[in-house]
């Protein structure tokens, strides 16, 4: 290990006692390439935050007329700030109506902490739903609606009430009554698994929720922004929550989260007392100019529509490998699920893909699945790089 790496281990906090360890020195487009010069392809795109890929010209260009602008200046909300403001209204201008107001942070955690408040203010009620397989962060607040039991344990006792509910089960929507505050679900599992849930299922809450007065807030972190075929993955469902959570492509690979939802919802933050959720760098001015940036490339050249195409051929062709170490292999646009029959397996064909040179990793509530999110602007010869990888790797985890 070099230098470096020394200090990596020394001086950084660790977040697992087996970090990957790659030293990166630059990245571009779909490839991260080390300091001792190896190339490796990025096939989950830093968890979904590079959708455009490392150093997309357009990004880098908005982020250095922003930096010779100004930098911070002011906490959020208090002064107007144009790549803020221009960022919030293509939102609006994207997102299906009545979401027509953003509320900017500075990650996806805290976004949905903010979503949180909101839902008991504007109720006045204490209790929430979630789901078995779910992820939401890790703050206090989000970690307490996680479904992974192991990560919540340790931590005493969280937030709540929270009830947790089985994803994808029409019939336990009825649970859902007048002392829930909201329902907190991810449209598509992303750490569950890449769970794709009925469009039945998704209507039912709808239609449940709005019997029982409780909100419906749309975790959209990492499906948002192309990644699963559609520019939100709502688009799938013919859903309108009240409130969707952005993060993580949002930023165009720098810091930056969002909720959006009516105005009289999110307008609860400024009264009764005001400031109900204060953060200072959230919605900062390089992010919403990246952002920005970021949007208006995955918009005008229909990169949802790339993702949808190249998702399903990306499946096909791993489906195509019949490995029987496979279980299944699920996906919907360019967020793809390989489910491996035991957690073993998974991780060990994670190594033997990195070892030729293809990033993939598995998921955090589903440890025998290894999700694909390859960056939205990934080339045809980049893909057969990737399978041939994965075929390797597969072949060497039979040895």
């Amino acid at each position: 290990m070099s230098e470096l790496g020394d200090f990596f281990r020394q001086n950084l906090a660790q977040t697992s006692d087996a970090p990957i360890g790659l030293e990166i020195s630059r990245a571009e487009g779909s490839w991260l390439v080390a300091s001792d010069g190896r190339r490796y392809l990025d096939l989950i795109a830093g968890i979904g935050v590079s959708a455009l890929g490392h150093g997309h010209p357009e990004v880098l260009a908005a982020i250095g007329e922003q930096a010779r602008r100004h930098l911070h200046v002011m906490v959020y909300g208090e002064y107007v700030i144009e790549s803020q403001v221009m960022l919030a209204r293509r939102l609006t201008e994207l997102l299906p109506q009545p979401l027509e107001r953003v509320y900017f942070t500075n990650s996806g955690a805290e976004a949905i902490e903010c979503a949180l408040k909101v839902a008991r203010k504007f109720t006045g009620r204490a209790g929430f739903v979630a789901f078995d397989g779910a992820y939401h962060g890790d703050t206090m607040g989000a970690l307490a609606l996680a479904g992974n039991r192991a990560m919540r344990e340790p931590f005493g006792t969280l937030p709540g009430p929270v009830r947790r509910l089985p994803f994808g089960d029409e019939g336990a929507v009825a649970k859902i009554n007048s002392t829930i505050a909201a329902v907190v679900i991810e449209p598509v599992q992303a750490e569950g698994g890449v769970r794709i849930p009925e469009a039945g299922f998704i209507r039912a809450l709808r239609e449940r929720c709005d019997r029982a007065g409780a909100m419906l807030i749309f975790d959209e972190v990492l499906t948002g922004f192309g990644r699963t075929g559609k520019l939100f993955a709502l688009e799938h469902f013919g859903v309108v929550p009240d409130i969707v959570v952005m993060a993580k492509a949002l930023g165009g690979g720098l810091p930056l989260g969002a909720l959006c939802g009516r105005g009289e919802l999110l307008g609860t933050l400024s009264h009764d007392p005001p400031l109900g959720h204060i953060t200072t760098f959230g919605g900062h001015p390089l992010s919403c100019a990246a952002g920005l940036a970021a949007l208006n490339v995955i918009v005008r050249e229909r990169l949802f529509e790339r993702a949808a195409t190249i998702g399903k051929e990306i499946v096909r062709r791993l489906l195509a490998m019949r490995a029987p170490e496979m279980a299944a292999v699920r996906g919907i646009g360019m967020l793809v699920g390989i489910e491996f029959r035991d957690a073993a397996l998974a991780r060990r064909f994670v190594a033997a893909t990195l070892a030729h040179g293809v990033v993939v990793n598995w998921t955090l509530n589903a440890d025998n699945v290894v999700r694909l999110a390859p960056v939205l602007t990934i080339m045809p010869d980049e893909v057969d790089f990737a399978m041939s990888a994965m075929k390797k790797a597969l072949d060497a985890i039979r040895r």
